[in-house]
């Protein structure tokens, strides 16, 4: 028999067992200052790429003053309880209506936390009868809903629509037996990669088969499309997504979520989604501060097509410089280089003490071995100044990388 704490010892986990060299750098690192594309990292100026202030609404000024008021009005604390109990407003109803306006849909539900959110709205939609279909490379929050389904469930190759079809004639033929249904669940903008999810293809696939169609479009909420409506729009079938699910803490740069879909789904969601159920209400501060920026999301495109001129220069960019930044056809800009993760660590401060550029960097168990991805997120307050600072850098780094300068055994060491 084991102690349950010794075995924790014994085995931190793939990121877990650096935690004593990473923690506060390359793990728990603290960004500081006003949210902007210039803030502090260890007292030092650095220009970020790693913030999902899509649209700079984090710190519009506009926002600012509606986010302060709204404390001074109501507090952190209103309403208390839950929504079904005693924690619902007029200006959470307010909010959820005009999100589903914007999404084309019936209606809508406010969610406290996206990934919260997004597990407990898989978990309530099935039962043991249905079978999930799923994408090969869904978020976490997917995998972690899915993981609590209690039926059959397929995953299918990342946006390979032949594998989708097998796995729906599997499925089919399982609820054929069961009498259940099917929920194919993809995201619309693949937040490592990129990619935008195959929508127009699944719902195509509708006149073959039975499913509803649920998208997590936390990326293209307010970011793809002609009105920011998401990544349905821009492939024009915005009408076949059957669950919509958006997050407020990329394009709005808040926190919390929403799930829009036809009335009689977000009923059911009301009243048997566990996550919403048994938690707090959104604080009123959040609900009055994401209708103001669902606002400007929707009356100031030229915020959207800021961030547009930012991300196809720096993808052009890099491009033209020899990167590889994969099938990105989004503003998500993955930047993939070859090393281990010791050349990683170097590589990283490096780029963060020498080019004071601060961005994400992913290595193994997140992407295969062998493989470093520094993912670039421009939004529109960044430049074109920026964009060609950082293009000149990550020349060097990459030069420096080839010639193996970045080499080591072990992950590098920074005094915190």
């Amino acid at each position: 028999m084991t102690d349950l704490f010794e075995k924790i010892k014994k085995n931190r986990g793939p990121l877990g067992k650096y935690s004593k060299e990473s923690h506060g750098y390359f793990t728990f690192p603290k960004l500081e200052g006003e949210i902007n594309a210039k803030m502090k990292f260890r007292g030092k100026e650095v220009l970020q790429w790693s913030l999902n202030n899509y649209l700079g609404l984090a710190n519009h000024p506009e926002v600012r003053k509606t986010d302060a008021d709204a404390a001074a009005e109501w507090g952190l604390g209103y309403p208390m309880g839950a929504r079904m109990m005693s924690g619902n407003s007029n200006l959470h109803e307010k909010l959820e209506a005009e999100l589903a306006a914007f999404e084309q849909k019936q209606d809508s539900i406010l969610l406290n936390y996206g990934y919260q959110g997004m597990v407990s709205a898989i978990d309530s939609l099935v039962d043991r009868n249905d079978v999930i279909v799923y994408d090969a490379e869904s978020h976490a929050c997917i995998l972690d809903g899915v993981r609590l389904h209690q039926g059959k469930r397929f995953v299918y190759q990342h946006n390979n629509m032949e594998s989708l079809v097998n796995m729906l004639e599997k499925a089919t033929r399982i609820v054929e037996k069961t009498n259940g249904g099917i929920l194919v669940i993809t995201e619309g903008v693949f937040g490592m990669s990129g990619n935008q999810g195959k929508l127009k293809e699944i719902v195509g696939l509708k006149s073959r088969f039975n499913f509803r169609l649920f998208v997590d479009d936390a990326h293209g909420f307010g970011t793809m499309g002609q009105n920011g409506i998401g990544t349905g729009e821009a492939q024009g079938c915005q009408a076949g997504i059957d669950v919509y699910f958006g997050t407020f803490a990329k394009a709005m740069g808040s926190v919390g979520g929403f799930i829009a879909a036809d009335e009689q789904v977000i009923d059911f969601l009301r009243y048997n989604m566990r996550s919403q159920i048994f938690a707090k209400s959104m604080p009123m501060p959040l609900v009055v501060g994401n209708l103001k920026r669902l606002e400007l999301l929707r009356t100031k495109p030229e915020l959207r097509e800021k961030l547009w001129v930012i991300a196809n220069a720096i993808q052009k960019g890099f491009k033209e410089n020899g990167f590889n930044i994969g099938t990105t056809a989004t503003q998500v800009t993955p930047v993939i280089l070859n090393g281990d993760v010791p050349e990683a660590t170097n590589l990283i401060i490096d780029l963060r003490e020498n080019h004071n550029i601060f961005c994400s960097i992913v290595v193994y168990p997140v992407v295969p071995k062998g493989i470093i991805m520094l993912r670039i997120i421009p939004t529109a307050v960044h430049s074109l100044d920026d964009v060609n600072y950082t293009i000149e850098a990550f020349k060097t780094i990459k030069g420096k990388l080839e010639k193996g300068e970045y080499k080591a055994e072990q992950i590098a060491s920074v005094s915190k």
